[in-house]
């Protein structure tokens, strides 16, 4: 694709940007019938011409006008032939105006609010089809908000969105959406999707204020919004634009005139004065309306805030990201600050286009990891980074002795030495049976494990940076941070604690099970060569030898040396031989112990294990990066 569209429809005010794969870095906003934000309206005339935008509210000769028709997409069948309609209106300015060719390799990414399930977003896809459009992706408004955010550099925030919990809050003009984010995935919520509350509410009580103080010509003016919709959505759309102007700058228009006039063309014409001022404000977010069962906007905002908080499952939200025009408002930030007070709250300089562009955006971000991915997948399909865990392995065979003799000397070898000086083994060649089933035991207990952890998260490191020069240069070439399959950014984490609990750590589950199944991998390697290992028992063991010759001290030479395996020694000459003696020899036992199983693990059956073990922490290397690239994608669908 060369080209990508964001389409955001909504129930007052449509917009689209546009954003060229190779030669943009930011989406551009396209002007329809005059204006980036137009009207949601389509009127058709008796020509079968499709008018949009401001002229289709007040055209004549009209067959059929429709406007707000989006927020009835779900209850009224009839609304599915509106979209249509006015989509196809919109695809015919695009047509006109050059800013869409024929037949060129493009899509449209169109937004939708969160709630809509999966058959509603294929419905809705559907409509775009019929009505002629290139291919269309349906994504939901809150996610192309929030891509909007991470690729703002006004907000500079990048990578904490997508590794935080985020709270998206889109206040549309009929709808507020509420979306609740982490790792970049969309986590569903009770209390999600539509809540029926929009900046239109405003819309219509400052319409109401204008049109009381309108003094002679109030009842002039009411008899047009009584007799004409398309009027009196007209003004409501002018209503909500000195709204913006007022909130976008209050302390300015507080001290300043805040006005603007709509000239009404209905049988004759009449002019309307909109006003804001401070106490009109105050109307628009405390007046109890009857269409909120009594409550105001705030009240409403506040009581949705609440529910969405006691709603989430997970950590709270450390970004809220707002957006929509009313977002505008300061008082917004300060109702999710009290009830987010932990919280974070931004906002894009320009709200009302940030979903259209967040769409755009998504268009090449869905190009890119394509791209992204297939790259990947040539290398992981490649023998790279089995060479690589190959030039290393050697290294995790003698990290994980180093680790594990001395705790299989004094845990299990000490104990059995016990067990045959107590009398309760008969024979020292018996030993060699229980050190290999004891040591077996011991190699599969939960403690060995996290012994293990810390060698193995050591011994990664070295390996990821050898494997970063490969993985890097595939991020930056496809617009993906670099840090995306970065595994030694997590790795210092997993140093602290191999436990951590990693549900609000960036990948970090990941890393905890890639060093999780290296440490499964290499229990059972070791297990598997336990009985190639004569580094205990034997006739040449080493605990055998210091037994022995403690035994030897203290009974005599001649004929008992030679019997000493086989000889079932009394009890009474056993307790003979201190404890002492072979806590003495402890050091020399694990050394000796240590070089012994160094030597097992570089001959005996050393390509058979070493290969099974290079598969096996490649595959699940392999894997990770895999898991963590899917961590990465802001998913689009």
């Amino acid at each position: 694709m060369d080209r990508f569209f964001g389409f955001d429809l909504g129930d007052a005010e449509s917009a689209i940007a546009r954003l060229h794969k190779q030669d943009q870095v930011v989406p551009e906003m396209l002007t329809v019938v005059g204006e980036q934000s137009f009207i949601t309206a389509y009127a058709q005339l008796a020509s079968g011409e499709i008018l949009i935008g401001e002229k289709a509210c007040y055209a004549d000769n009209v067959v059929r006008r429709k406007l707000r028709f989006k927020s009835r997409f779900l209850t009224e069948r009839s609304s599915a032939q509106d979209v249509k309609s006015f989509a196809a209106g919109v695809l015919g300015e695009l047509y006109g105006s050059g800013d869409l060719i024929r037949n060129e390799d493009c899509s449209f990414y169109i937004g939708c609010p969160a709630g809509w399930d999966r058959n509603t977003r294929e419905h809705y896809r559907e409509i775009f089809e019929s009505a002629g459009y290139p291919p269309a992706r349906i994504i939901s408004e809150s996610r192309g908000a929030m891509v909007s955010a991470c690729q703002s550099k006004h907000l500079q925030i990048g990578l904490d969105i997508l590794s935080k919990p985020v709270l998206v809050v889109d206040i549309g003009s009929s709808t507020t959406d509420f979306a609740y984010i982490m790792g970049g995935k969309e986590v569903e919520m009770q209390t999600a999707g539509e809540v029926v509350l929009g900046g239109g509410l405003m819309d219509e009580i400052l319409l109401e204020e204008s049109v009381a103080a309108s003094g002679l010509m109030r009842k002039r003016i009411q008899a047009v919004f009584d007799e004409s919709e398309p009027w009196r959505t007209y003004a409501e759309f002018a209503a909500r634009r000195l709204k913006e102007k007022y909130f976008s700058d209050e302390d300015y228009w507080s001290h300043n005139d805040c006005r603007e006039s709509v000239v009404l063309y209905y049988n004759r014409p009449v002019k309307l004065t909109l006003r804001m001022d401070r106490a009109i404000a105050d109307k628009l977010v405390n007046k109890k309306l009857e269409k909120l069962g009594g409550r105001s906007f705030r009240e409403v905002f506040i009581a949705s805030l609440n529910d969405v908080k006691n709603n989430i499952t997970g950590a709270q939200p450390e970004l809220i990201f707002l957006t929509g025009g009313v977002s505008k408002l300061p008082a917004i930030r300060d109702w999710c600050t009290d009830v987010f007070p932990d919280s974070v709250v931004i906002s894009a300089s320009d709200p009302e286009f940030s979903v259209a562009k967040g769409l755009a955006y998504c268009g090449r971000i869905d190009e890119d990891l394509k791209d992204f991915k297939a790259e990947l997948d040539q290398l992981i399909s490649s023998t790279t980074i089995e060479e690589i865990v190959g030039r290393h392995i050697q290294q995790l065979y003698r990290d994980a002795v180093d680790c594990l003799v001395d705790p299989i000397v004094a845990k299990v070898a000490v104990p059995v030495f016990e067990r045959w000086r107590s009398g309760e083994i008969t024979r020292l060649a018996d030993t060699d049976a229980e050190l290999q089933r004891e040591i077996g035991a011991f190699l599969r207990e939960d403690e060995t494990r996290e012994l293990l952890a810390g060698p193995i998260t050591a011994w990664l490191k070295p390996v990821i940076e050898e494997l970063e020069e490969y993985t890097v240069p595939i991020c930056i070439r496809h617009r993906v941070p670099y840090t995306a399959l970065s595994l030694k950014s997590y790795l210092s984490v997993s140093d602290i604690d191999i436990k951590v609990d990693a549900r609000n750590l960036f990948a970090v589950e990941e890393m905890t099970l890639l060093i999780d199944s290296i440490v499964t991998a290499l229990v059972a390697i070791l297990v598997s060569v336990i009985d190639l290992v004569p580094f205990l028992a034997g006739p040449e063991g080493v605990l055998i030898g210091v037994i022995a010759s403690i035994v030897i001290l203290v009974l005599g030479k001649g004929k008992m040396e030679e019997k000493m395996l086989t000889a079932d020694i009394p009890k009474a000459m056993r307790r003979l031989v201190p404890k002492s003696a072979i806590s003495a020899r402890i050091d020399t036992i694990s050394s000796a112990v240590r070089e012994s199983f160094y030597k097992s693990l570089k001959t005996e059956k050393n390509d058979e294990i070493t290969a099974r073990m290079v598969e096996e922490i490649s595959g699940q290397i392999e894997h990770t990066l895999v898991k963590m690239a899917e961590v990465v994608e802001i998913p689009l669908g």
